[in-house]
């Protein structure tokens, strides 16, 4: 039901909201990642619309005259597609589309439909297939079953292809049999973890799009699928490694993002296990990015939320910064008495300073692309690594201190 094929660029309009929660800026910077997905599902953001309100309208999202105004747009326009920055309840979606009278999207159902587009494996399709059909569930009942979801498009792949006129029950059955379908094949990945026997797990995790595959590459020597688009990898990849004397095992995970639906958290569940059972973590951050910290803490935040109260322990973690050939930083005269330095006029050895004490000193600044500092990388990652094979393979230690000794 997946489709792989290229889609036509559509042109699209988006719609974000200034709250009490969010203001102007991140209300600003939430669109722009939406527009980045919007591109990375194969649209064209034309004209952003947004609204201040103290929180989103029960039943239209929008006030009823930035409603009419949105309208008077996408008619002149001829737009054909709307996509909301959150995502809308059933009854808000019927309603906007009865004004709109359009396709209309919300968040959750761009990355879903941009998950769709990246599955590659039987096991990613059935996970993406499952989140679109927990998603569809409440939304059956669409005005612009007119528009042909048989010719594709955003929001239009996957399951949402099957006729409108599926009932609940259809749905929930599939649901049903889709969740056994994957409950077989994460046993057969928790065999497979197992049997893997006691092999030092190291896995890369990071907000997407911010360089982990290129990093899996660079370290592996492998040839793991990576573009500048969000959420390239879906399928988890996993490649021995040896650095110096010791092997471990290493993973690529998918990449995270804020406001990340929960029926993608659910049903990539057995992928996140490979984070919840790795010995060491190597946090990938963008430095290059304005607000690569908020990322650092969405990621923090969905690991907390994956991983159960019991095993809730300090994991050792690398915070890698990469993408320093692209760091840009504000400067300030030296002359300029009255200009506040902020965080934006940081150098890159103000920042290294920075998260060095925080991280107390297991931090790197890197560049994957460029290949820059990657030697300081490893010697990080070797160091961590022996600490915990030590543990496990303690009639090597000799080992060790030979190899260091020549």
């Amino acid at each position: 039901m997946l489709e792989k094929k290229n889609v036509k660029i559509e042109d699209v309009v988006l719609i974000g909201l200034i709250t009490g929660q969010q203001d102007e800026e991140k209300s600003k910077e939430y669109l722009d990642e939406l527009e980045f997905l919007t591109f990375t599902a194969g649209g064209k953001a034309v004209k952003r619309f947004t609204q201040r309100l103290d929180s989103p309208n029960p039943k239209t999202f929008l006030g009823k005259g930035k409603l009419d105004e949105v309208k008077d747009f996408i008619e002149t326009k001829g737009i054909k597609t709307v996509i909301f920055d959150d995502e809308l309840m059933p009854s808000q979606l019927r309603n906007i589309e009865k004004v709109l009278e359009c396709k209309i999207l919300d968040r959750t159902n761009l990355i879903l439909d941009i998950f769709a587009q990246r599955a590659q494996t039987s096991y990613a399709r059935t996970q993406v297939e499952l989140a679109q059909c927990q998603y569809l569930l409440p939304r059956l009942t669409r005005l612009w079953t007119h528009l042909e979801r048989q010719k594709g498009g955003i929001g239009l792949r996957g399951p949402g292809e099957t006729e409108i006129e599926t009932d609940r029950r259809i749905i929930r059955d599939k649901i049903t049999l889709l969740k056994k379908k994957l409950k077989t094949i994460d046993k057969q990945m928790a065999v497979q973890r197992k049997n893997r026997g006691k092999m030092v797990r190291v896995a890369l995790v990071g907000y997407t799009n911010v360089g982990k595959s290129t990093l899996m590459n660079v370290i592996s020597k492998s040839d793991v699928f990576a573009e500048n688009k969000l959420f390239a990898t879906l399928d988890t990849t996993v490649r021995k490694v040896v650095i110096k004397n010791i092997p471990f095992l290493l993973t690529d995970t998918v990449g995270f993002i804020r406001k990340l639906p929960t029926q993608l958290v659910e049903s990539f569940k057995s992928t996140l296990d490979e984070v919840r059972e790795a010995d060491l973590l190597i946090h990938v951050v963008d430095i290059s990015h304005a607000n690569f910290e908020d990322h650092i803490a969405s990621v923090d935040k969905i690991i907390a939320e994956i991983t159960p109260e019991k095993e809730k322990t300090t994991k050792p973690t690398i915070m890698v910064f990469n993408k320093i050939d692209q760091y840009t930083h504000e400067t300030i005269d030296e002359d300029d008495l009255v200009t506040e330095k902020t965080k934006e006029h940081y150098t890159l050895n103000e920042w290294e300073e920075t998260w060095m004490s925080k991280m107390n000193n297991n931090c790197v600044f890197i560049s994957a692309l460029k290949k820059e500092n990657i030697d300081e990388f490893k010697a990080k990652i070797f160091e961590e690594v022996k600490k915990i094979h030590i543990t496990r393979f303690p009639y090597n230690d000799f080992l060790y201190q030979e190899y260091e000794e020549h």
